[in-house]
């Protein structure tokens, strides 16, 4: 099937740099969501699809963005000439001898299932995609005769007062048999308030040649939104997410505020997870059986083992979790994080490139950046890993069973034996024996006759 998906628009109305298609919608591009519908309708109907995304403004952006992925092709309309115009674009890289299904770049919510629907009521014809609207203005609307037959489409700057009040509109979506796609097409007018090629107008060139019109119509007037502004680009958000909460609840998840979740990629759960409030899940998030996620927690592209907590407030970025993990509340995990089961991460602790293994601490205040911890050791509270020289990061390799007393510094590259003991407040520059207490720090001294300095006059 030939897939044409039109992503030339400006978007003036985004006061954006950003072109309009690659604005964000649940942490992805609009297009992206498209794309993905087109490949998933293509995929139900048991063909490949050929994908031709017709750009204008922004191209180069839109290329850069989308340009490495094998099955899409790119035509550019310059000048922006309207709908029907774009279409044409992208006839040369068209197979004549397939059907072609028109989409928008800006239409990310529809649903495979609706397009599906609408392939198979229109083979061998035109089909087009219908809505109808409680408040249709703005949109071209559907003309039918007294038997109910679709005759044409008017847009609504062109439409008299008794065809202002239908309120089945088009939607834009269509597929239709290539080579009299491409006749019509070519027979567009300009002839029209905004002096423009309309795709719609090729509804009434196609009865007048005696072809039927199949007219499907959308369940959900939601899946056909558009995005114009920032502010529809927000209402569509809530929707993505409305959507993306009730199949999280329908797998089981416990969500205590449906509507105070966000998840921007992807949301892997296994059985009996609990999602407090206000979390956000950006990227590809897996969590395991048991897994309970704390208020206003910000998770990215980590994988958390079964009958993992993480409290309030704690950001995971890039990070391995393992089971029956304890993190937060108010920690960070940065990139290149791995923590073995039963790892303990408390208050205002920051993990960044380091592997604890099973059963090691940092409960309180701490900073472990590039190191290794060995099984059962404890980094006290306040204990620093100063791993940059200020130029090049350094390690630190922690054994089995260390205890790091509180305030220490750990002056990378350095190494501390298994069960090991640090004093506290000791600033660690050298290897450490394995056992024993290792003291490095100034001797306390009392001066009896020292007096404070009097404030000058």
């Amino acid at each position: 099937m030939n897939i044409v998906i039109l992503a030339a628009g400006q978007g003036k109305r985004m006061r954006s740099a950003l072109p309009k298609v690659l604005q964000p919608l649940a942490g992805r591009p609009l297009l992206a969501h498209v794309i993905d519908t087109a490949r998933a309708a293509a995929q139900a109907g048991g063909t490949a699809a050929r994908i031709v995304l017709v750009v204008g403004h922004g191209a180069e952006p839109v290329r850069a963005q989308f340009g490495q992925e094998p099955d899409l092709q790119f035509a550019v309309q310059e000048p922006q000439l309207g709908t029907g115009h774009a279409v044409l674009q992208a006839v040369p890289l068209l197979d004549p001898a397939l059907p072609t299904l028109v989409l928008y770049g800006d239409v990310p919510l529809l649903r495979a299932a609706t397009l599906t629907q609408l392939i198979q009521q229109a083979t061998g014809q035109l089909g087009i995609l219908t809505v109808r609207l409680a408040q249709p203005t703005g949109y071209g609307r559907i003309l039918r005769d007294a038997a109910g037959q679709v005759q044409g489409i008017v847009e609504e700057r062109d439409a008299n007062e008794p065809q202002r009040r239908i309120d089945e509109v088009n939607t834009g979506i269509l597929v239709a048999p290539t080579a009299p796609l491409v006749r019509w097409l070519q027979a567009l007018s300009n002839n029209n308030a905004q002096g423009e090629y309309y795709l719609t107008d090729i509804v009434a060139t196609a009865r007048r040649e005696g072809m039927a019109v199949s007219a499907s119509l959308a369940a959900d007037p939601e899946e056909t939104l558009g995005v114009n502004s920032k502010a529809q680009l927000a209402q569509l958000e809530r929707i993505a997410q409305r959507r993306t909460a009730d199949a999280l609840l329908e797998a089981g998840v416990t969500l205590a505020d449906p509507q105070r979740v966000d998840v921007r990629g992807t949301l892997g759960t296994g059985s009996d997870v609990s999602i407090d409030v206000g979390c956000v899940f950006e990227g590809a998030v897996t969590l395991a059986d048991g897994v309970q996620i704390g208020p206003y927690c910000v998770l990215r592209d980590c994988q958390l083992g079964a009958g993992t907590v993480v409290h309030a407030y704690s950001h995971i970025d890039g990070a391995q979790v393992g089971a029956q993990v304890r993190i937060g509340p108010y920690a960070r995990l940065r990139p290149g994080t791995r923590l073995d089961d039963a790892v303990h991460i408390g208050n205002f602790v920051e993990i960044k490139a380091a592997h604890l293994e099973l059963g090691a601490k940092a409960n309180h205040l701490a900073y472990v950046g590039d190191a290794h911890v060995g099984p059962r050791s404890n980094i006290g509270a306040g204990t620093i890993f100063a791993n940059y020289d200020g130029i090049n990061k350094h390690h630190t390799e922690v054994g089995a069973d260390v205890h790091v007393g509180s305030n220490t510094v750990l002056v990378a590259p350095v190494t501390v034996g298994a069960g090991a003991t640090i004093g506290a407040g000791s600033t660690i520059s050298k290897e450490v024996p394995a056992g024993g207490l290792t003291v490095a720090r100034a001797r306390q001294v009392w001066l009896e006759k020292w007096q404070r300095p009097a404030r000058k006059k």
